[in-house]
């Protein structure tokens, strides 16, 4: 059995996530998850639609080398959602708040962070600095 890498949006550090990128100060908006969990991470965020996958591509080439514990929560998050709940975000169809009453744990800053990134230059025109 493995150990999940992140499984709600809260400030805890993940069980078994190692900071070499980063300086380890037990801050997640600020620690940079490991190779290894960024590996995992990306091997999660796998979807079953093209557009999603596009969607998530941009977001890992645009910012896999800067990516904090807090992120990969927030993404974590969003990862929870069917492929049509997360495509109609991506694309600005739906809001969070639309989605909040059937996923808890979505009700989060991180994840309107990371919806905000995946978002960035695709629907908007926008780059949200991190």
């Amino acid at each position: 059995m493995t150990t999940s890498l992140v499984t709600s949006c809260t400030a805890q550090t993940p069980e078994g996530t190692h900071f070499p990128r980063g300086d380890s100060s037990g801050d997640c908006a600020t620690d940079l998850i490991s190779e290894r969990d960024l590996s995992k991470l990306r091997w999660r965020c796998r979807r079953g639609l093209l557009e999603n996958d596009l969607f998530l591509a941009h977001f890992f080439d645009k910012y896999a080398s800067n990516l904090t514990v807090k992120h990969a929560q927030g993404l974590t998050a969003l990862m929870s959602l069917s492929d049509n709940d997360l495509l109609d975000l991506n694309l600005a169809r739906k809001s969070l708040d639309d989605l909040i009453p059937d996923n808890q744990e979505l009700d989060c800053s991180e994840a309107r962070e990371v919806l905000a990134m995946l978002r960035s230059k695709v629907v908007d025109g926008t780059e949200p600095m991190i």
